[in-house]
């Protein structure tokens, strides 16, 4: 396992970078509920990924330019994740038929608890991958597996009002049927309940352990640097909220996106699984991982789906990985 570059005072500085960020983001910019524009949207998602190549600039000067790859590489790893998770977001937000006004504060408190759940995501694999060396050819044989899983896996829409997790919760605490502003819960008669807004809030959460499954051992195939590995992560998911509602309204003409995923997936497993062999460049994994994307984006603008007749307006569907991951979190 490389040297990590990340000094306590690295850590301490990043950590207290994001949680100012945080607290501008969310206690200024966005305090009050409101419908968030496309404007707006691409704005902020101008501005984390500004943020981002800023501190990728810092890495290169500092660390050299390895290390600054490896940053890159796997920021547009989790980047690429996170627009597959805005179809999950598009799902779970059509069932509860969650009001526009209200959907930025459940991903507001979503991404909250989407960075601890990383942060401990990335400690945990670290250390695993440490003492037990062979789990890298574990999580090779499983991003292997899950891309070839998205592939031939069909476009299917999962209930997330199924996930077990909403049924327990619902035994321990009553829920009310109506949303109530921006309030995850409500008194009546001195009793508390939980509104829809908070059901909504634990399918967001519960998806997220499951995407989580997949990008954090596909960041561990570019590097071992439990630094880059957690930077390159909250920078991607920081912008997360600003991306979904700069694309949500355009995810039907990605519909040969989950290919290109399914592809950079089993490439980074591959990876994993050859390490002993053959070590692959990272320049030259991220010009893999960048032309497997570019290309399934290329294709979806240039080519409708077969099944879609020309001319047809319709709901975008979720993609076959955010179908895959409604579904796991719903116990499916």
């Amino acid at each position: 396992m490389q040297e990590s570059i990340g000094t306590p005072w690295l850590w301490f500085g990043f950590v207290a970078f994001v949680l100012l960020m945080l607290a501008l983001d969310l206690g200024v910019f966005h305090k009050k509920d409101h419908e968030v524009s496309v404007k707006e949207a691409l704005i902020w998602t101008g501005v984390w990924i500004s943020f981002a190549m800023l501190f990728n600039v810092g890495i290169y000067f500092w660390f050299g330019g390895e290390r600054a790859l490896e940053f890159l590489s796997g920021y547009v790893i989790e980047k690429a994740l996170s627009v597959d998770n805005i179809f999950v977001f598009i799902v779970i937000f059509s069932a509860f038929a969650v009001p526009a006004k209200q959907q930025h504060r459940v991903l507001q408190f979503g991404i909250l608890s989407a960075l601890v759940l990383r942060a401990l995501f990335v400690v945990l694999g670290a250390a695993l991958l440490h003492r037990f060396h062979w789990l890298g050819y574990v999580f090779g044989a499983f991003l292997v597996f899950t891309g070839f899983k998205l592939l031939v896996q069909r476009d299917d829409h999962a209930d997330p009002r199924a996930n077990p997790a909403f049924k327990l919760f619902r035994r321990i605490m009553p829920s009310v049927d109506e949303f109530h502003e921006g309030r995850f819960t409500i008194v009546r008669a001195g009793k508390r309940y939980a509104t829809p807004l908070m059901l909504v809030l634990i399918a967001i959460e519960t998806t997220d352990i499951v995407f989580a499954t997949d990008s954090i051992p596909a960041i561990f195939a570019i590097t071992s640097d439990p630094f880059i590995v957690f930077t390159s992560n909250i920078f991607a998911i920081l912008g997360l909220r600003a991306l979904y509602f700069a694309l949500a309204g355009m995810m039907d003409k990605f519909h040969y996106l989950k290919f290109g995923l399914a592809l950079v997936l089993m490439f980074v497993g591959a990876k994993m699984l050859l390490a002993s062999v053959y070590k692959i460049p990272i320049w030259a994994s991220l010009a893999v991982i960048f032309a497997l994307l570019a290309g399934s984006v290329l294709a979806s603008l240039l080519r409708r789906p077969p099944s879609e007749p020309p001319n047809t307006q319709s709901k975008p569907p979720a993609s076959g990985g955010a179908a895959r991951k409604v579904a796991l979190a719903a116990g499916e």
